[in-house]
């Protein structure tokens, strides 16, 4: 993919996000790594410069819309134009227990605020850019227990916001159906992060590569689906 090509990658500064900018780096994207932690998000960005990569860090919070209309400003006074977003942030705040019959509807509501209205609220504000050019990749990092084909119980928050974010790829994928603007939702699986552990089965390398695999899909690619390991999955 050509230099020109500037990507947005939210929690950025480590584990999958990390991994996921560094991959799209290595292919020739310019990265803008978001972390809410200026100081983390710096350091995390001269570590992929000194391997040679375009990569640059934004202090960047999904859950403070004034923080994401500064970078994308930022962006548009420094490259006219955004390509790829990838958004990645998320909590899993009730990994432990979580039943839907006793689930505190405030950690719910704190979850939804990062895992779904975080993600809307990016959208809302990145896609103009895309639509400037008619040109854009949009990768919402889901989770398989977010498949209502698959649905069990317990981590009602986490399970819910990863429903609605994959209603969210449904909705903007058929909005944006005849642009070329691919929007699509992907199942990482069970990889070792703070939020997977040290036990999960998966690389951080094995887990960012369907995902910036999306983000470098070509004009006749798919959209409005769900993915794990560039495979289409069921909802």
């Amino acid at each position: 993919m050509a230099k020109e090509k500037i990507a947005l990658v939210t929690v950025a500064n480590r584990g999958l996000g990390f991994e996921t900018a560094r991959q799209l780096a290595k292919s020739g994207i310019t990265v803008i790594l978001g972390s809410r932690d200026a100081d983390k998000g710096q350091q995390a960005a001269d570590q992929l410069r000194q391997q040679g990569l375009e990569v640059l860090a934004h202090q960047l919070s999904v859950t403070d819309i004034g923080s994401i209309k500064i970078s994308k400003q930022l962006i548009e006074d420094q490259f006219g134009r955004l390509d790829v977003l990838i958004n990645n942030a998320g909590i899993y705040p009730d990994a432990s227990s979580g039943s839907i019959l006793s689930s505190d509807i405030g950690t719910i509501r704190t979850a939804m605020e990062t895992n779904l209205y975080g993600a809307i609220a990016m959208i809302q504000v990145m896609v103009p850019l895309m639509q400037r050019h008619n040109y854009g990749r949009i990768v919402n990092v889901s989770s398989g227990m977010g498949q209502l084909s698959d649905m069990g119980g317990g981590s009602t928050a986490y399970r819910l916001t990863k429903v609605g974010l994959n209603g969210v790829t449904r909705i903007l994928a058929a909005e944006l159906a005849e642009t070329n603007i691919k929007v699509n939702s992907v199942c990482p699986g069970w990889v070792k992060t703070d939020m997977g552990g040290p036990n999960a089965s998966r690389s951080l390398e094995e887990g960012a590569d369907t995902i910036a695999w999306l983000a470098m899909l070509p004009d006749d690619g798919p959209s409005g689906l769900f993915w794990r390991d560039r495979a289409p999955i069921a909802w």
